[in-house]
């Protein structure tokens, strides 16, 4: 089966993805009732959120800010998926986290949050952008980048 890749996030990305979904149902090539029809619509959306991150590469850090013009790490998740992607979603870390279904590390995909905790607080977030890297605003005096994953003691949370 081949895989189609929408590269264009927003309105549009969102109107191609439904089209094709639609089709796939019409042509009997998506069944409905597993799930599969919202699996494939949130893998978009986890894609367009890796895209919309890289976009606001740059950005400086603000704590509390949540976009367009400064980001904290939790306010730049926020809005790429709330804002950005029209996705319900908490504005905190911690809320974050405790929203999102928890994944095992070998399952992370990209699209997916990396949380940093301390027991079962989340105090960071970014986006796995693949390849061990996040996209994150991550702390003062610094500004939206893509890093590696500095420390083993992270865990992938994924938004359904």
């Amino acid at each position: 089966m081949e895989t189609l890749v929408i590269r264009r996030p927003g309105a549009l990305g969102r109107i191609v993805a439904a089209f094709v979904v639609l089709a796939a149902m019409v042509a009997g090539t998506l069944v409905t009732g597993s799930g599969k029809a919202d699996a494939l619509a949130m893998s978009q959306v986890r894609a367009d959120a890796v895209h919309l991150a890289a976009v606001e590469k740059g950005k400086p850090y603000v704590w509390g800010a949540d976009g367009p013009g400064a980001f904290d790490c939790s306010g730049l998740v926020y809005y790429v998926f709330h804002r950005r992607l029209g996705v319900p979603l908490p504005r905190t870390a911690d809320e974050q986290w405790h929203s999102t279904l928890h994944v095992r590390k070998s399952h992370v995909q990209r699209g997916d949050l990396v949380f940093f905790l301390s027991g079962d607080h989340a105090y960071h977030v970014g986006i796995y952008a693949g390849h061990h890297l996040i996209w994150n605003a991550p702390h003062t005096g610094a500004r939206v980048r893509l890093e590696h994953i500095w420390t083993s003691r992270w865990q992938p949370g994924r938004v359904v």
